[in-house]
């Protein structure tokens, strides 16, 4: 009768002791997806203060360069996408497409001399600058936290209770690869003189 009763208390004990562990590592893996789900949050927020940015500065680059369409084109379709995005995954690949569109907006920008001393231009790239610094620091805090979550469950024996609790890793990484897309440098040294078009020389006259 004592035997039983023993083994009776070691298996509760036992039970309480994997228990705990369990729900302990859990409760981490929530916290954890949790703090995924709050960084994300922020860079929604940024990412969606860039886009309602952008409507304002192509406006006012249309008005010294109407003719280059396509980039305006590009840079519509990449930021209805954005913001029509569900899912961190489609928004991460919508902004690198954004990311693209407003680098050749930009590198247009600098054969209009006219444009660059624009008042209203240069306060659109002031807030626009102060919006992907935000970014960039709100991009690397999101990655760190995913990192540290699929960490946390891929490391044994967490690995078995993310199994059984339905914890999934997360690949929605904003990832720059060698030689892909940069994203968009905005510091213009108004200083400096623009590159204006390169101008073909006029006939000489006889």
């Amino acid at each position: 009768m004592k035997a039983v009763i023993l083994i009776v208390v070691v298996l509760l004990v036992l039970s309480f002791v994997l228990g705990s562990a369990y729900f302990g590592r859990r409760n981490q893996m929530v916290v954890k997806r949790e703090a995924v789900n709050a960084a994300w949050a922020q860079v929604d927020v940024v990412l969606q203060r860039r886009a309602d940015l952008i409507p304002n500065l192509v406006e006012t680059v249309k008005g010294y360069a109407v003719q280059e369409q396509k980039v305006f084109g590009d840079i519509a379709a990449a930021r209805a996408a954005l913001i029509g995005a569900k899912t961190p995954a489609d928004k991460i690949a919508a902004n690198g497409q954004l990311d693209s569109a407003l680098s050749r907006l930009l590198v247009i920008v600098e054969n209009y001399p006219q444009l660059k001393s624009n008042e209203n231009f240069m306060r659109l790239q002031d807030e626009l600058a102060g919006t992907e610094n935000r970014i960039a620091v709100e991009r690397r805090r999101y990655n760190d936290t995913v990192q540290d979550y699929n960490t946390y469950i891929a490391l044994f024996p967490n690995s078995l209770v993310a199994g059984f609790a339905g914890f999934a890793r997360n690949d929605a990484y904003f990832k720059t690869e060698e030689g892909a897309r940069q994203a968009p440098k905005v510091n213009f040294d108004y200083n400096k003189p623009a590159t204006a078009p390169a101008q073909t020389p006029a006939p000489a006259h006889p």
